[in-house]
């Protein structure tokens, strides 16, 4: 349950074409709030291009100035607008505020989706685009191509609308696969996902070695040099951040979901304009104390661990998998439980675009020492026109680029 009153997101189209269209969400404030409006946003496959954003620790006034993903053809705002509301905290009283905290408490239900075909180049990522065109979360896959040619793929999947309980909601869903797909043999089935098929969410545990590269690499040797400094003088009540680093897809909310993951409030930020692909940003940030982040460990801490989130939010690496190569892409879990989103998106987009075939893929969870990873993996198709031994940096390549928005 959000806030009811419609002024409380406004969405208002750039002057000229090209131009950014800019959303204003004021309503009342909650831990977190600007991460998860974050994160809806890139749900949607908009671009941050600057952002404003001040809060008393009750109500909120975030401007965000967006421009759509350069190959969408068209962009549902009344979708976003809905989806935005739907995360403001309503202001209605007590009544509603309990309301919508047990709805907030409640996990969204699970369904699979199965279906099975003839396969094609490019299968998975028309598959995905459909899904996240629908605004459906893409939880766990389970992609096998059989012998013959066929490919039966299962996703568990959970619905932003809601609605998936619903005979209309399916058989839209279906016919928009199915017309996707076109003549290549659709046979759809979707069901609530029981404990009954908790076997089939089991994702393969990563061999030692696949692990210790995915997640022992050394981030400082990213290309993507931050820099942080960090100024407790400027402001009496507030610490001063102020980031410099090169721009790349989600950067505004790996920042803010790593602040609320650190307990660390902002007050007050300026998100600016890009120039020559770099960033700045000035973020007045409290700890939960309500006072500025005094403590050199506290500082520290956060501050290695913002650099870390910003130089690398992502892992991707190809080994070996028998005879076969295998891509490993992993993001950091959110302790909300949230993963990134549209990774799958992105790299079957990415390596649709190679004309690389993906033999199997899986969604899975794999946890360190200090935290949760989300892992995706796919086993390539060997084809003799493109060897995958002698193309594995320009796979990497292609799909981090694309991940990062480069």
């Amino acid at each position: 349950m959000g806030i009811l009153n419609d002024d409380a997101v406004l969405i208002e189209p750039g002057k000229n074409s090209g131009d950014p269209t800019m959303v204003t969400v004021n309503c009342p404030d909650e831990s977190g709030l600007g991460s998860t409006l974050c994160r809806i946003i890139l749900e949607f496959g908009l671009s941050i291009t600057k952002a404003d954003f001040s809060t008393d620790g009750r109500w909120c006034y975030i401007v965000f100035w967006v421009t759509p993903d350069i190959s969408s053809s068209r962009f549902d705002w009344d979708s976003l607008k809905n989806r935005l509301l739907s995360a403001c905290p309503s202001c209605l009283g007590s009544y509603y505020s309990s309301l919508q905290s047990s709805n907030v408490s409640k996990p969204p239900s699970l369904y699979l989706l199965k279906f099975f075909c003839r396969d094609r180049k490019g299968l998975l990522h028309d598959v995905t685009k459909v899904l996240t065109e629908l605004e459906f979360t893409i939880q766990r896959v389970k992609v096998t191509t059989t012998p013959d040619g066929r490919v039966l793929d299962m996703f568990f999947i959970t619905d932003a609308m809601d609605l998936l309980h619903t005979k209309q909601r399916q058989t839209k869903t279906c016919d928009h696969l199915t017309a996707v797909l076109g003549e290549h043999g659709v046979s759809c089935e979707i069901e609530l996902a029981g404990p009954e098929l908790e076997s089939l969410q089991r994702f393969s545990a990563l061999p030692p070695e696949a692990a210790d590269e995915l997640f022992g690499s050394d981030v400082s040797s990213s290309t993507n040099k931050v820099v942080l400094t960090v100024d407790n003088h400027l402001s009496p009540a507030h610490t001063l951040l102020h980031i410099n680093c090169i721009d790349q897809k989600g950067l505004f909310y790996d920042i803010l979901r790593t602040s609320k993951d650190c307990d660390v409030h902002i007050a007050y930020g300026r998100f600016s304009s890009k120039v020559k692909g770099y960033r700045n940003l000035d973020l007045f940030v409290r700890g939960t104390d309500g006072k500025k982040i005094a403590d050199p460990k506290h500082q520290d801490n956060f501050c290695s661990r913002l650099k870390e989130e910003i130089s690398c939010p992502l892992r991707v690496i190809i080994v070996n998998r028998g005879p076969d190569s295998e891509l490993l892409v992993a993001n950091p879990v959110e302790l909300s439980g949230k993963g990134r989103p549209r990774v799958f998106y992105d790299v079957t987009l990415a390596l649709k675009s190679l004309g690389i075939c993906i033999f199997s893929a899986e969604i899975g969870r794999h946890s360190t020492l200090d935290r949760q990873w989300e892992v995706y993996r796919f086993l390539l198709e060997e084809r003799r026109e493109f060897p995958l031994d002698r193309a594995r940096n320009q796979i990497v390549d292609r799909v981090t680029k694309t991940l990062m928005g480069w």
